[in-house]
C-alpha cells in the first residue's frame, strides 16, 4: 500500500491536496476554483477557504476602499485640554486618535489611549498633549492593502492617515480595518448587537444580518422592498445572486449594495450595506 493512502483505502489530506495542485492554475480566477473544489471536496472547511479567498483577493483594494473617510474621523486638537476631549475619547472608545493642529489636514501625531491615564490621575489641565504625540504615519489613497498590511508589520504601526491627491487628509485606516478584509468583521464596536439587525458604520454603511426581516429593512431605510416572496434581506439577496454567494461577492438592489461578510455553504450570515450614489 503506498504512503498516500490510509488503512482504509482513502487518499491522505496530503496526498489529495498534492492531486489537487498538479494542475498548476495560470490566474487568480483558476486559483480561487481550485481552493473552491478542494472546500468541495472537504480538503478545506468554509472558514479556512473564507481565509485564503480574503488573503488573495486583498492585493485587489486600495486604501480607498476600506478607510474611515475624514468626515467620520474622531480626532483631537492639539489645543484642546483633557477636561475638552476626554468626553469624545470615552464616547468612542477607540484606542488612537489623531492630534490635529490649525487643521484637519495638518496631522501632528497620534495620540494613544492608553497615554491619557496620567492626564486623568494627575487632573493637570495645563499638560501640552504635543508631549504624548507618537509619529502618524501617512499614506496615500491609492495604496494596496497587501502592501499597507505588509508596512503595518514591518513598522509595528496600527494606524495611518490617508493623503489625498493634494496632500490633503483623506481619512484613516487601522491594520484591523485591513485584516477585516481577510477574516471578515473582528468583534469590536462594529459588530451587530444580538438583539438588533442593522448596525450603522463610521463609514456610512450598514452591517446587515442576513435574518433581517424585510419589513425591519424597508421601516429603517424608508425603503419598499417586496416581502411577498422572501421574508428575511438574505433571501432578499440570494435571489438578486441568483446562486449562494461566497464572501465578499457584491450586488446591487435598488440603491443599495450588499457585500457577502460571512456565509457558508448553506446560507448568507452577515453583509455590508453600501448606499449606492446614482448622478
Amino acid at each position: 500500500m503506498s504512503e498516500d493512502r490510509s488503512s482504509n483505502g482513502q487518499k491522505s489530506w496530503l496526498g489529495k491536496l498534492t492531486q489537487a495542485f498538479a494542475h498548476e492554475p495560470k490566474n487568480r480566477q483558476e486559483l480561487l476554483e481550485l481552493l473552491r473544489e478542494a472546500h468541495q471536496n472537504k480538503l478545506l472547511d468554509s472558514e479556512a477557504l473564507a481565509i485564503v479567498e480574503g488573503a488573495i483577493q486583498v492585493a485587489d483594494l486600495q486604501v480607498r476602499d476600506i478607510m474611515i473617510p475624514r468626515s467620520q474621523m474622531i480626532s483631537i486638537k492639539a489645543n484642546q485640554t483633557p477636561r475638552e476631549f476626554l468626553p469624545a475619547v470615552i464616547d468612542a472608545a477607540h484606542s488612537r486618535y489623531p492630534v490635529i493642529g490649525e487643521s484637519h489636514d495638518d496631522v501632528l501625531g497620534v495620540l494613544l489611549a492608553k497615554d491619557l491615564l496620567p492626564l486623568i490621575l494627575q487632573q493637570d489641565e495645563a499638560t501640552d498633549i504635543k508631549n504624548l504625540l507618537r509619529p502618524a504615519t501617512f499614506v496615500p489613497e491609492s495604496k494596496r492593502l497587501n502592501v499597507l498590511l505588509r508596512e503595518f508589520r514591518a513598522n509595528h504601526n496600527h494606524m495611518a492617515i490617508v493623503i489625498d491627491e493634494y496632500g490633503g487628509v483623506a481619512g484613516l485606516v487601522t491594520i484591523e480595518d485591513v485584516l477585516e478584509q481577510i477574516v471578515g468583521d473582528i468583534e469590536d464596536e462594529h459588530d451587530v448587537e444580538e438583539d438588533s439587525y442593522i448596525k450603522p458604520l463610521p463609514s456610512g454603511d450598514f452591517l446587515v444580518k442576513a435574518l433581517t426581516p424585510i419589513e425591519s429593512f424597508n421601516e429603517f431605510f424608508d425603503s419598499e422592498f417586496s416581502d411577498d416572496e422572501f421574508d428575511t434581506v438574505g433571501g432578499l439577496v440570494m435571489n438578486a445572486f441568483g446562486h449562494l454567494p461566497k464572501r465578499n461577492e457584491t450586488t446591487e438592489i435598488g440603491a443599495y449594495r450588499f457585500r457577502i461578510l460571512n456565509a457558508d455553504s448553506r446560507r448568507i450570515h452577515l453583509l455590508r450595506l453600501s448606499p449606492v450614489s446614482r448622478l
